[in-house]
């Protein structure tokens, strides 16, 4: 039987939703049909995440590099995202979880644009779960719109190099408001970060599975929580320094 420590459990759980097309071409469906499989595993790591008590959950949607695919399949992947801020929004309000985005917003279609503020406006006072969609996000681009930010503030502020700490930088990136990640997830067989938040992924847990992400259930999560939970976190320490604590 599943044992997961509340004690030990991640704030942070960011996720790289992977293999939706693999997983509908081995399926022999057109790739439209993985992305729709794959949104039923999204309402399952939402819900399971939000009884377990996770606090954040980031999961990473639309990548900088998805509008170079097809536009069929852009627009499919647009429409479905639209749909499903709609549908699950009131979900959301029920249980108290609060939506946010990162990423560029401002190249999504309109449609999708208005459904996503209206979810994030919707949700604003809840106190619950906070679900964080990245979209049209890329770890590369956040941190050069962080840099320009940084340089247009030093027109106006008096900021040196002595200013610029991590801390101070991490407070112009999209994630300001955010902890950084305790556990990535990637599903779908493939072993690298995609660009995606390349800063705040430093002493992550990474956790890699085979399972494609449509097929990714309750139970893979918590497998992959309790993997966590089965690791030390040194941060740089050894053993013996964190016995001491």
């Amino acid at each position: 039987m599943h044992r997961i420590i509340k004690e030990k459990l991640p704030r942070h759980i960011a996720v790289i939703m992977d293999g939706n097309g693999r997983w509908a071409k081995k399926n022999t469906l057109k790739r439209v049909l993985g992305h729709e499989k794959g949104a039923d595993s999204v309402r399952t790591v939402v819900k399971t995440c939000r009884e377990l008590g996770v606090q954040y959950l980031t999961l990473f949607a639309f990548s900088i590099e998805n509008w170079q695919r097809p536009k069929s399949e852009i627009r499919a992947l647009t429409l479905l995202l639209e749909k499903y801020l709609r549908t699950e929004l009131q979900e959301m309000k029920d249980n108290g979880i609060r939506l946010i985005t990162i990423g560029d917003s401002g190249r999504l279609p309109k449609t999708v644009r208005d459904a996503l503020f209206r979810a994030i406006e919707e949700t604003s006072e809840n106190s619950g779960m906070i679900l964080n969609l990245a979209l049209s996000y890329g770890g590369r681009d956040e941190i050069v719109s962080a840099v320009k930010r940084v340089l247009k503030d030093s027109k106006s502020r008096d900021i040196d190099e002595n200013t610029i700490t991590k801390e101070f930088f991490s407070s112009y990136l999209y994630t300001a408001n955010i902890p950084d990640p305790d556990l990535l997830i990637r599903t779908g067989e493939e072993h690298r970060l995609s660009n995606f938040l390349l800063w705040q992924l430093t002493y992550t847990e990474l956790y890699f599975t085979d399972v494609l992400w449509p097929e990714f259930s309750r139970d893979d999560l918590i497998e992959a929580i309790m993997d966590y939970q089965r690791r030390e976190r040194r941060f740089g320490l050894i053993s013996d320094q964190l016995s001491k604590e």
